[in-house]
């Protein structure tokens, strides 16, 4: 196989990724504005010239051309991950997503090498769900930008892969946490009882219930894409068989910062207790698409995930 592409892959997931590639031997490139991702994460592969990385903005049009040049596969990652910021700046989620994917797609129309994307999108594109578990034939309904951003990417991908030519995939994730985590509700409930380890403030009532996946099964979910996926354009839920709600993440995560006596505070931005507006408030996939296809199951359950999660974080958290 030729060169790989990783967009965002200083990011969280992406780094991941990166590892598992440079593991098995490919030829990697990654481009990231750090905006969100960190160099530490890729220290290791850029001193040991085991990636090329380069600093970069896929808004600009010109440079992803140079990006995407002698590139087969491209795994998408690039994105604001933040869905809470597109309530109070939803043009974020247009350029950093919408954008960026436009750009990347006419670049790789136009250098003509590109043979698969690989585009990690999200369950926020169902927006709430009325079948849950939620099979990929769902209506797509998001209720933030965010998932309105990656709708809007998959649906670009999509008439791209069938107008010129090449096979893409959109991969539509749960939540995915684990190690290099900088964001979401076990990264925020440790920050703030690491400053007050008397008190923790939940957004919502707490009864919010979804799932999780932990950051090396959504990895193998990508490898096997890239290896078995064969056809014009598709969609596969990635996630997990269980979920868990936000009171329980908040009990695990008391318990692996070895507290006790936490009283919990819960603040209310809506009337139905979401997090906030334009949180899903209920959130679990179907898996059995890609189960069936590609036979890929998680290792790990939520809960599994959520405090292997914990402890990760937290051992690193409060070492600074």
């Amino acid at each position: 196989m030729g060169k790989i592409l990783v967009t965002g892959g200083a990011g969280f997931i992406g780094s991941h990724l990166v590892d598992k590639l440079v593991e098995e031997g490919y030829e990697v490139r990654v481009v990231d504005n750090l905006s969100s991702g960190d160099l530490e994460n890729l220290k290791e592969h850029i001193e040991g010239k085991k990636i090329e990385f380069i600093k970069g903005d896929l808004k600009n049009k010109e440079d992803c051309k140079a990006y995407v040049r002698d590139i087969e596969v491209i795994f998408h990652l690039a994105a604001n991950p933040e869905v809470r910021l597109s309530t109070v700046k939803p043009e974020v989620h247009f350029n950093e997503n919408i954008v960026v994917t436009f750009n990347l797609l006419e670049a790789a129309r136009s250098t003509g090498t590109v043979e698969k994307i690989i585009f990690a999108s999200s369950s926020t594109v169902y927006g709430d769900a009325k079948k849950i578990p939620t099979p990929e034939d769902h209506e797509l309904r998001p209720i933030s930008v965010y998932g309105a951003s990656k709708a809007s990417c998959e649906a670009l991908i999509c008439a791209y892969s069938y107008l010129y030519g090449f096979k893409s995939v959109s991969l539509r994730l749960a939540n995915i946490i684990g190690p290099r985590s900088g964001h979401g509700v076990i990264y925020d409930f440790i920050m703030k009882l690491k400053s007050n380890p008397k008190e923790l403030e939940i957004l919502g009532d707490g009864t919010q219930r979804k799932s999780y996946l932990y950051v090396t099964d959504t990895i193998d979910a990508f490898m096997k894409v890239m290896r078995e996926f064969d056809r014009t354009y598709d969609v596969y839920n990635v996630g997990n068989k269980d979920w868990i709600t936000v009171n329980e993440i908040a009990k695990i995560v008391v318990e692996e910062m070895g507290l006790k006596d936490v009283k919990f505070k819960y603040k209310l931005t809506t009337k139905d207790g979401r997090g906030w507006p334009g949180d899903v408030k209920y959130m679990l996939l179907s898996i059995s698409k890609i189960e069936r296809e590609l036979k890929w199951r998680p290792k790990y359950s939520s809960r599994d995930a959520v405090r292997m999660t914990a402890r990760a974080l937290t051992a690193k958290i409060l070492k600074q």
